[in-house]
């Protein structure tokens, strides 16, 4: 075991180990998607399951962590010819009102 697989419980401050892993979807420029694979892990005093998401996505978000950050930061809009097929306008108007430390 490595030291990625040992964790400490955010909700009781208990020790995690290893449960399973579950797929999930990024979605990057040109409407490619990606399926990976989300390590999860288990408290062993509240039973609580944590996710370990990599770097390049937000929790809650499907779409690839630079998208969103180009989104707000106003590097990315719906003008731009190649993010024309993905997110929509409402999506991208709704990252912009959130605060990017909300999603880390």
């Amino acid at each position: 075991m490595n030291n990625d697989d040992i964790k400490i419980c955010t909700s009781c401050g208990g020790t995690t180990k290893y449960y399973d892993r579950v797929p999930r979807i990024i979605r990057s420029k040109g409407n490619s998607k990606v399926w990976i694979y989300v390590k999860r892990f288990r408290c062993d005093r509240c039973g609580e399951i944590h996710r370990k998401l990599p770097n390049n996505i937000f929790p809650y978000k499907q779409y690839d962590a630079r998208i969103i950050t180009g989104v707000i930061e106003g590097k990315i809009t719906s003008d731009m010819i190649d993010y024309e097929d993905y997110p929509c306008d409402m999506t991208m108007t709704r990252w912009r009102t959130l605060n990017l430390q909300s999603l880390l």
